[in-house]
């Protein structure tokens, strides 16, 4: 898959220029981004696609040196189920969210 980058996105277009897969993390504070929405096309879904988004989602976090926080429900369950990752993730932002946030 071929990841464009921007400064708080990372996406794929498909061959056609539609938009398949794609994550934003724009930031809330000074050096912590909120991981709040990830997608995923319909016909991908399935196929590991969103963990592999999420991996490359928090791989450039970490690279950057930034902490993150959670709130897109995927994000949230996927940082449960890797909690090698859970390296970046700014507690003392995510405690303050809402109860569906916890990580």
């Amino acid at each position: 898959m071929n990841y464009i980058y921007e400064t708080n996105r990372i996406y794929v277009n498909d061959e056609n220029g539609k938009l398949i897969v794609d994550a934003t993390f724009p930031f809330i504070k000074e050096g912590v981004v909120v991981v709040d929405h990830t997608y995923v096309d319909p016909s991908l879904r399935g196929q590991g696609v969103a963990s592999n988004l999420m991996q490359e989602v928090y791989q450039y976090i970490k690279n950057q040196g930034f902490r993150a926080v959670a709130t897109c429900p995927y994000a949230v369950v996927w940082f449960k189920r890797h909690p090698e990752c859970k390296d970046i993730i700014a507690d003392d932002v995510q405690d303050t969210l809402h109860p569906e946030c916890k990580i």
